[in-house]
């Protein structure tokens, strides 16, 4: 078995009111009023050859407070260059976790990650293109660019599409929402992009409006945690500020899971 390396790519956090602009905060500080507060944390798991991402930030889509190169810094920070990522796979479609595929740092758009497969579901995709114009202009160039240049590969409802790595649609948060799992050996993880986005969502049971489902992520989420504990798997979540990376180490019918950071 090759040596496995996971890492989070701490974007920042960020203050989102209702025009989407993602405005820069401290990890301490509250959003500014109305907005929510969101961190935002891809993940790097490099294994020899293979160099995977699971979801890709923000890129530079969402303001002025946001840049292609702050992943780019991350990577470079783990000796990875955008040239040697040979994977990615996208949790879902919302642009806050594949903004950072496509950038426009000289001028024009340019894939972020020129040598690597993009994984996502098909009928997510196809949603996708069939709504893009509702998103406004920006979003819309850097869809169609992804799909005239982007090397996209789809994947099923459960599928491997490369060793290690399986990937099941749970929906919830959108519609083909999809967990991704990294198994190997010993290394065991699991990021379900919203449905479970914080540490915080563990041992809380509630309906988000903002999902798409919100009784399927309840149910999704009480499933995962419960696979995570009792499978040994390190949780990823991609919007947690201080935690990304955890595990669920124990169980109390009163108290919940206790949860044990991994990073």
């Amino acid at each position: 078995m090759s040596n496995v390396t996971v890492k989070p790519l701490y974007e920042g956090t960020f203050s989102v009111g209702l025009d989407k602009q993602f405005n820069r905060i401290g990890k301490a500080d509250p959003p500014k009023k109305g907005g929510l507060k969101l961190s935002i944390q891809p993940f790097l798991i490099s294994e020899g050859k293979r160099n995977i991402l699971f979801d890709t930030g923000i890129g530079d889509l969402f303001g002025g407070d946001t840049s292609i190169d702050t992943i780019l810094t991350n990577l470079d920070e783990h000796g990875v260059s955008n040239l040697d990522v040979t994977d990615i796979f996208l949790s879902h479609l919302h642009f806050d976790h594949m903004a950072g595929l496509a950038n426009r740092a000289n001028g024009y758009w340019e894939l972020t990650f020129p040598e690597a497969d993009v994984w996502v579901n098909q009928k997510a995709w196809t949603k996708l293109e069939e709504n893009i114009d509702e998103h406004g202009e920006d979003k819309a160039e850097f869809f169609y660019f992804l799909d005239s240049h982007a090397n996209i590969r789809f994947t099923d409802e459960q599928s491997n599409p490369i060793e290690h790595v399986r990937v099941e649609t749970i929906g919830g948060h959108t519609e083909f929402h999809q967990a991704l799992f990294y198994e190997n050996g010993e290394n065991r993880y699991v990021m379900s992009g919203d449905v479970i986005g914080t540490r915080g969502a563990i041992n809380r049971s509630y309906a988000a409006k903002y999902d798409f489902d919100p009784k399927t992520s309840m149910s999704e989420r009480d499933r995962l945690q419960k696979l995570a504990f009792e499978e040994g798997y390190v949780m990823m979540a991609y919007h947690e500020t201080d935690t990304p990376l955890f595990r669920l180490t124990s169980y109390d019918k009163k108290k919940g899971f206790q949860i044990q950071s991994e990073d």
